[in-house]
């Protein structure tokens, strides 16, 4: 029997099964397309994805591969409304790295085959049911014979028309966005062009206009369009569309050259409230979809398949109880919420027709631009470092739950390797030792120092606090693990 079966090879489908075969987990991805994507779609990997990749092994192939973006910029025509920069934001990776997701899906795929997992392409889900102990699936093969397989755990990173949301009969709640988008990847030629390592916003009366830099010197142009076709398929725009579109909102000469990816889209912004039901799970698109604004979506989904990973590895491996596995959703939801709820504001914010409340909105911007905090604040947001898990089941303890700083790991991060291994903070290292021996399969075997010298942190293998208690509390720390984590 299979140990995990992972449906969909996107972003993420290849990061949870990348992250189970790290862990010493047997598993299966399989994915109806006969070939990787060929197109550039997400874009952006933010820091603290990058960082969770750390833990994975394959952070340096993507720093190689991207274009790092240190900053982004909000304009109305010739006039600046305010700009933030990545520089100082709290993390190792204080940027944003843009990178095409063919060359994701690419760099995924070949730190994948390192563990000796391959992509079984034009292989479909077309069945499943959960029994007592595994689930029961069938498979349809390029060749159209059928494969009955049996799975103790069955994942769905199959995208926005999941077939196993679908036959979960959850409901995908939410709105079909009422305007018209437009995506081109292209060149820009001309004089006063903005930095080639920042995101641009300009805000124009007939819709926004972003430009996101790529490597190699190209640039992504998404705009909005008030006018709507109504969900229905639009012919793709042609170069001569994007250059109109160009001279209109912007307005600074530039040539718009060299298409590779020309196309119209809409946005719909809809979530689950569950993210699993018993031995079946959904990850990324499968779970939640949401406006592009600010390149959160994929992030937010290799972001779930990592949370998801790290606690079933420990089930799997027989190192915890199964009931650490009902803390995914409500992690993962209350994130994907909020996450829906920042894409839905900005999204908003870029495409209001009043012309009063166009005028509002950009003063108000350039106001609050003014403010260091606002630009470090929406640093932060963007790349994701302010996400947390406050009012999550794993959170215990004052200040619990927020993300650990990487400045104060005192060593490698919590859960690198092949072991998911929580790690404990404390300033008795002798005591913490002996602490740690006890549960051999959920703490690293070496403590570390608790950067204050007051607090005994549990921080979890994906770098989050779990457990805050007073320095000496050690019967806190057992009840934590005992409650929350060991078996029985």
């Amino acid at each position: 029997m299979e140990q995990v079966l992972v449906i969909g090879a996107g972003p993420v489908g290849l990061t949870c099964a990348a992250k189970l075969a790290r862990y010493g987990v047997h598993v299966r991805i399989i994915d109806r397309s006969p070939h990787q994507s060929t197109e550039s779609k997400a874009l952006a990997i933010w820091s603290r994805t990058l960082e969770l990749m750390d833990r994975m092994g394959c952070t340096p192939a993507f720093l190689e591969n991207g274009l790092h973006c240190h900053g982004a910029s909000f304009h109305n025509g010739k006039t600046v409304l305010g700009h933030h920069r990545f520089d100082n934001v709290a993390s190792p990776y204080n940027f944003g790295l843009m990178i095409p997701q063919v060359d994701t899906e690419r760099l995924l795929i070949e730190h994948l085959q390192s563990f000796g997992v391959t992509v079984e392409r034009q292989v479909e889900l077309t069945l499943f049911g959960e029994a007592p102990d595994h689930v029961e699936a069938r498979l349809k093969h390029a060749d159209g014979h059928e494969e009955a397989v049996q799975t103790s755990w069955l994942i769905g990173c199959d995208g926005a028309h999941s077939t196993l949301r679908n036959g979960l009969g959850f409901s995908f709640e939410g709105v079909t966005d009422p305007s018209d988008w437009l995506l081109a990847d292209i060149r820009l030629e001309g004089d006063h062009q903005t930095p080639s390592d920042q995101i641009a916003a300009f805000l124009h009366p007939d819709g926004p206009f972003a430009l996101f830099p790529m490597a190699k010197g190209r640039t992504r142009i998404i705009a909005g369009f008030s006018k709507s076709s109504g969900g229905k398929s639009k012919p793709n725009p042609t170069l001569q569309d994007v250059q109109d579109l160009t001279d209109k909102r912007v307005g600074r000469g530039w040539l718009v050259t060299d298409p590779v990816w020309l196309a119209n889209f809409y946005i719909n912004e809809r979530k689950v409230s569950e993210y699993s039901k018993g031995r079946i799970f959904l990850a990324g698109d499968a779970a939640h979809i949401h406006s592009p604004a600010g390149g959160q979506g994929m992030n937010t989904g290799m972001q779930d398949s990592i949370n998801l990973a790290w606690k079933l590895a420990l089930v799997v491996r027989e190192e915890a109880s199964p009931r650490l596995l009902d803390t995914y959703t409500p992690e993962r939801s209350e994130v994907g919420a909020k996450v829906l709820h920042n894409a839905t504001l900005m999204t908003e914010l870029g495409t209001l027709k009043s012309p009063i409340a166009q005028a509002t909105r950009d003063a108000v911007m350039r106001f609050m631009f003014g403010f260091h905090s606002v630009q470090e604040r929406e640093a932060t947001s963007f790349t994701e470092i302010e996400l947390d898990y406050s009012q999550g089941l794993l959170t215990v303890g004052a200040r619990a739950g927020g993300r650990f700083s990487p400045r104060y790991y005192d060593g490698p991060p919590p859960g690198i390797g092949n072991k998911p291994r929580f790690v404990l903070f404390t300033s008795d290292y002798e005591q913490g030792a002996a602490f740690a021996s006890r549960f051999p399969g959920l703490l690293d075997p070496t403590p570390r120092i608790s950067p204050d010298r007051k607090r005994l942190l549990l921080v979890r293998p994906d770098g989050y606090v779990g457990l805050s208690a007073t320095d000496n509390d050690w019967a806190a720390a057992e009840e934590y693990l005992r409650q929350l984590v060991i078996t029985g």
